[in-house]
């Protein structure tokens, strides 16, 4: 099983976000009462201050001493605690998360409370762990195919029937765009390739929208456009597009058609981790094939099929 190095922490728009007039004093009272009580559950030796030898009237930090440690004027922290209508930046919301302890989905809400785009998601995660849960995920998910992958698509980890039937499989560059331009054992079992790359190349712009500058796209990139001049033709379009439910007509050599509905899902523990998980399509006899090439009888006749 391959496992991927999470990616750099994202960077926020410094753009304010679009409220109704009526929302802002509410978020105004929202982030007061949020940044009073992450202030008051921080002590003094946990931001590495001394306690006043126990003289402290209150719980947790004043607010001089969160202005002080996170480098900003008193007048200005105190008027963000209020709630008040002050310019505010990423990178003072930063050092104010880091005085009060912030998780990162508790900085999040201090950027949207404070009227700023939140920054990407972060993983929680350090880059060897994968999650025994997210495993026992895509395996449960069988017979049909499933597979996890990185934000630059690289393949994390893939069940028993994705090798068997998409031909993941070691030897291959174990990324998910640049195999499917160059792959040879997937464009001969993918019936409707020309119908989804310029899909595949939308949603893979979509995804380097969201890390705009991350060297991790523009390595990939690069090697699949000196490899792919069919790549190089759909990237020139410029097309942007999510990625949504599509559908995969596959052939594969012992038993014939096969047809999908493949999904992405993320989850919260894990955001730089996606899932992708391929449901067969009711009524096309996919589900019984699927089936019989994951038994027994059924892996043993894959074994030899795999350059089909």
């Amino acid at each position: 099983m391959v496992v991927a190095a999470p990616p750099g922490k994202g960077e926020s728009l410094t753009v304010a976000t679009q409220e109704k007039p009526q929302e802002k004093p509410r978020r105004r009272q929202e982030l007061r009462e949020f940044l009073m009580s992450r202030r008051a559950r921080v002590s003094p030796a946990e931001a590495g201050l001394p306690d006043g030898g126990g003289r402290r009237r209150t719980p947790g930090l004043r607010r001089e001493e969160v202005a002080v440690l996170a480098g900003v004027g008193a007048s200005w922290y105190q008027w963000l605690e209020q709630g008040r209508d002050i310019t505010v930046s990423p990178q003072v919301l930063d050092a104010v998360a880091r005085v009060l302890r912030l998780g990162g989905a508790e900085r999040r809400h201090l950027y949207v409370l404070a009227g700023l785009n939140p920054p990407l998601p972060e993983a929680e995660y350090d880059a060897e762990y994968l999650c025994d849960g997210l495993r026992r995920l895509i395996d449960g998910w069988l017979p049909s195919p499933a597979h996890i992958m990185d934000p630059y698509w690289n393949l994390v980890a893939y069940n028993e029937s994705a090798r068997v039937i998409l031909g993941f499989r070691p030897e291959n560059r174990q990324n998910c765009l640049i195999d499917f331009f160059t792959d040879p054992v997937y464009r001969s079992r993918a019936g409707n390739w020309a119908e989804n790359a310029p899909r595949v190349v939308a949603s893979y712009r979509a995804a380097c929208s969201d890390r705009p500058g991350d060297e991790g796209f523009e390595e990939v990139l690069a090697e699949v456009s000196a490899a792919s001049p069919e790549f190089t033709e759909l990237w020139a379009r410029g097309d942007v597009s999510p990625a949504g439910l599509v559908r995969k007509a596959l052939h594969h050599p012992l038993v014939g058609d096969l047809l999908f509905e493949s999904a992405q899902l993320r989850v919260p523990a894990r955001p730089d981790l996606t899932i992708v998980l391929h449901n067969p399509v009711a009524g096309t006899g996919t589900a019984e094939r699927v089936a019989w090439l994951t038994s027994p009888e059924g892996r043993r006749g894959a074994m030899y099929s795999v350059a089909g």
